[in-house]
């Protein structure tokens, strides 16, 4: 028998975990003892949180992040091969969701090895709920780039793309550069372009607004260092 891959999401923040996640998360871990994590401190923190039994010390972490090289997570595979159960936590919200884990799942259903993916909160997938743009036609694009001049150029694409497609564009960006985004959205996109900016997803510091660029200009929303995700919309 080949073990099951378990697709554990996390709080977005400092939440207490059952505030925001279903009562079943807590009963399966208490299953596994195996875990392939994006960070291996916050796995741990989440765990203790999450009332796991086992003692910690006797719980294996593996990393899985943006460095976890192709055949470290080849070797994970053959943990599940030989049978054993095991869990992929991300370091806040959905594995494989703006976050790592999408190799290792496609590597198992290439090997037909069961994938179970546990309800909790995605901010990608709230932001779109809140922002009342398209949530019928949407792309997400992750990171936009760092130079100045290509995001202004990236932004204006994604704009032009809104327009012609109907289609909501989201993005996000590592919280101690969230108010340049926010620069660059009300500096490059035009004044009717609707601008959802959604930080703090799920905290009691939540901020989810929505209106013009023209709007928002008035009254620059401060969300300096803060988690957010970011939505476009031309109509």
């Amino acid at each position: 028998m080949k073990g099951k891959l378990y697709l554990i999401p996390t709080p977005l923040g400092d939440t207490e975990p059952f505030a925001v996640l279903p009562a079943n998360i807590g009963e399966v871990i208490n299953s596994l003892d195996h875990y392939f994590a994006e960070n291996e401190k916050s796995a741990r923190h989440f765990l203790k949180k999450a009332g796991i039994k086992k003692p910690l010390q006797e719980i294996k972490l593996y990393p899985l992040n943006e460095h976890t090289e192709e055949s470290e997570i080849i070797n994970y595979l053959q943990l599940l091969l030989k049978g054993t159960d095991a869990g992929i936590i991300s370091e806040a919200g959905c594995p494989a969701v703006a976050d790592p884990g999408a190799d290792l799942i496609r590597m198992a259903h290439e090997n037909k090895i069961k994938v179970f993916p546990l309800v909790g909160p995605s901010s990608v997938v709230l932001a779109l709920m809140a922002s009342g743009m398209n949530g019928q036609n949407f792309a997400f694009h992750g990171y936009l780039s760092r130079d100045k001049n290509q995001r202004t150029k990236e932004l204006k694409n994604l704009e032009s793309e809104s327009k012609r497609k109907n289609q909501t564009q989201i993005f996000i960006e590592t919280p101690y550069r969230s108010s340049q985004i926010v620069d660059a959205v009300l500096e490059t996109c035009e004044s009717n372009t609707y601008f959802c900016i959604a930080a703090d997803l799920t905290l009691k510091t939540e901020f989810i607004k929505t209106a013009t660029v023209a709007d928002l200009k008035k009254q620059k929303p401060d969300i300096n260092k803060r988690p957010a995700v970011f939505l476009i919309h031309k109509f």
